[in-house]
């Protein structure tokens, strides 16, 4: 029997919501045929693994974390993009003044980098700008729980199949980084291991056989943990993935990230199926 096992990206409440902090359109149907497929597939999945953002209020992709440089009070609006020279030329400066560079920061006794330092890198690594997002999957509230389909579709494959668990992860709880990639943060903090590559999920899933794919947002959350994960699998391994095209969707207005994402990977081997179809 082929172990197959099944990754589901951040199938929040904020996200998969309408009513959500941050709606990613299509998202609620696409938890509709998420749960279903988990429901008509589950005797064939050796383990489920499901990612889960998580963050404070006060975040580097948060409004609360800058002003503006002209008043000192404003706070950017959402969806604001913030490049490194926008921070380099005082467009927008830290609430707090001792995080703006590393020099601050060690004025005020801390030994690390600071929000300067972060852009540039972000730059360097030339994946994404730092977006400001409306604050959302804040760490214990409604909107960063599972949806309840989702929900009870996971719950029921744990009652079913005895001593199995699904195999919960979190990021995003390091304010100081982006952390769209389950397994990588956009800019590893050298203070916190837990931003870098994410080893045992990496391992485990090399082990199997196949890897369904879906959760949100495909152009964000989805893209960078499968560009990450397959960078440690190499190639060959690759061709494990299958996309589930109809239970994963785009951020509005970052759609071509998402296509983007599609054409490369699909061009590195990984496949695509439907709800409907996988395993059928």
């Amino acid at each position: 029997m082929p172990k197959i096992d099944l990754l589901v990206i951040d199938p929040q409440w904020d996200f998969c919501s309408p009513t959500g902090a941050l709606p990613v359109p299509g998202a609620d149907k696409d938890c509709d045929r998420l749960a279903a497929m988990i429901t008509r597939i589950s005797d064939r999945l050796n383990d489920i693994h499901v990612t889960l953002d998580m963050h404070h209020w006060f975040d580097i992709a948060h409004p609360s974390f800058w002003v503006s440089g002209k008043d000192g009070k404003t706070h950017p609006a959402h969806y604001t993009i913030i490049t490194e020279d926008d921070v380099k030329n005082g467009v927008w400066k830290t609430a707090v003044p001792a995080y703006q560079n590393r020099r601050t920061m060690e004025a005020h006794g801390l030994d690390r980098d600071g929000a300067e330092e972060y852009v540039h890198q972000l730059a360097v690594n030339n994946r994404y700008k730092l977006c400001i997002w409306p604050p959302h999957c804040l760490i214990g509230s409604p909107g960063a729980n599972v949806m309840p389909n989702v929900w009870n579709a996971l719950n029921k494959w744990e009652q079913d199949h005895n001593s199995a668990y699904v195999d919960y992860v979190t990021k995003g709880s390091n304010f100081w980084t982006e952390h769209y990639s389950a397994v990588k943060a956009e800019v590893v903090d050298s203070k916190d291991p837990t931003t870098d590559y994410n080893m045992r999920l990496i391992n485990t899933l090399q082990e199997v056989d196949m890897i369904g794919i879906s959760g949100q947002a495909l152009s964000h959350c989805v893209a960078n943990t499968i560009r990450d994960i397959a960078l440690k699998f190499g190639a060959e391994n690759t061709k494990k993935f299958v996309l589930i095209e109809d239970t994963s969707s785009n951020v509005s207005g970052f759609e071509q990230l998402g296509i983007d994402f599609v054409k490369e990977m699909t061009g590195r081997g990984m496949q695509i199926s439907t709800a409907a179809e996988f395993l059928k």
